[in-house]
């Protein structure tokens, strides 16, 4: 739609500062709203305000005054008018009835909540960002209903076939009988046949056994994935073993992100660039011979300083070495760490602010938010096709619909 120019210069002739645009933007859009709950109400009783109607004719239903609400928005607080019919039915759509904040308040509430902050802390910032007072309470109610929303997630239908998956955990400390202890959230990150990332669950538990993750797995399994292809982990005892019990066709491989992350953890920061590049070395060889004569030559330079390295390396091989047997279009896929990154990177970021969760249920709410703020920028897998492809010369027709490339 064209805007007639002078009338917009004169609309803005006096904006100079960010407050006045701001102030601007409530004014237009209280008024927006205002017209739009009026023509609401003309399509709900058949004709126009004021409009006239012929000697002897009667109308079923008529207007009834207005009723007056102030609603919280991301530009202030607006005085919205809602108008109200005789005999009660009109139900406004732009701004419902009892409703005292516009869509998308509630998803500033959430991302801030994502990154560690607290409901009072929320408070706060959206009254220094947007100059909407939020009470402490009806905050608490939004990041409650997060907690009903993220019980619906974890247990909601998956898909039946996920190509790749990973599973990880990190630690959490949570308040339990008086104490503050440690506990571990089992994560599942998926990708589906078509190459779509998604979490398929989040599990709190006091320890990261093998023997807990078999019961995650079997609930996974229960919700409908019938087979995955490959999955990487850490180097935890016994979760291949795991793994493979409830997937039996799946192949096993220890996460190469894990392990690099793990193996600098006992490197100084002047040798963590050399380093990599010896580990880089090894996990891009084209054979597993070739891995192994890297692997020498790692040994043969830092097995003397940094010997805790090459025990997890030397220990770890066996789940390492089905890696090399990968076409290159699935390494890359494999080796994609983007996804891991950005969840790891949310999921410590709330961690790190949090430092204690009141019991489960706020941490599982709690990293549920975060998990799907990290997931909005998420991609679908690059050169998808070609892994697929592979994955079918690999594991067959029968297991790699021809649907699916």
């Amino acid at each position: 739609m064209a805007i007639d120019v002078e009338m917009l210069d004169a609309l803005l002739k006096d904006i100079k500062t960010p407050e006045d645009i701001a102030s601007l933007h409530s004014q237009m859009l209280q008024r927006m709203i205002n017209r739009g709950l009026e023509a609401e109400m003309e399509a709900h009783i058949g004709y126009v305000k004021h409009d006239k109607i012929a000697p002897g004719e009667t109308r079923g239903n008529s207007r009834n005054g207005k009723m007056s609400k102030v609603i919280q928005s991301q530009y202030g607080d607006l005085a919205i008018e809602t108008p109200r019919d005789r005999d009660g039915s009109f139900t406004p759509q732009l701004v419902a009835k009892r409703q005292v904040r516009l869509a998308g308040m509630e998803d500033k509430i959430l991302t801030l909540y994502a990154k560690g902050m607290t409901a009072r802390d929320i408070e706060d910032a959206l009254a220094d960002l947007y100059g909407v007072t939020l009470s402490h309470t009806v905050i608490s109610q939004v990041t409650e209903a997060a907690l009903d929303e993220a019980k619906t997630w974890q247990s909601r239908p998956l898909e039946a076939i996920y190509p790749l998956v990973w599973l990880d955990g990190i630690v959490i400390k949570v308040q339990q009988d008086k104490r503050v202890i440690n506990k571990s959230a089992h994560i599942i990150l998926g990708v589906n046949l078509r190459g779509e990332k998604e979490v398929l669950g989040l599990w709190i538990a006091e320890n990261e056994g093998a023997k807990f993750w078999l019961s995650v797995l079997t609930e996974i399994k229960s919700r409908g994935v019938q087979d995955i292809y490959i999955a990487c982990m850490d180097g935890l005892t016994g979760l291949p073993g795991a793994v493979q019990s409830v997937f039996p066709k799946a192949l096993t491989q220890m996460c190469i992100v894990h392990l690099v992350r793990a193996s600098l953890r006992y490197v100084s920061d002047k040798d963590a660039a050399p380093m990599v590049d010896f580990l880089k070395r090894i996990y891009r060889a084209a054979t597993v011979d070739e891995a192994e004569r890297e692997l020498n030559a790692l040994e043969e330079k830092w097995a003397r300083q940094y010997p805790s390295v090459m025990r997890l390396w030397r220990g770890q091989w066996d789940n390492i070495i089905p890696f090399f047997q990968f076409v290159p279009q699935i390494r890359k896929v494999v080796y994609t760490t983007n996804a891991i990154e950005s969840m790891n990177m949310v999921l410590r970021k709330l961690t790190r602010n949090r430092r204690i969760f009141p019991n489960d249920d706020a941490a599982l709410k709690g990293l549920f938010v975060a998990i799907r703020e990290a997931s909005k920028n998420w991609k679908s897998i690059q050169n998808w096709k070609p892994a697929l492809q592979s994955f079918q010369i690999m594991f067959g027709e029968e297991r790699v619909p021809l649907s699916a490339l």
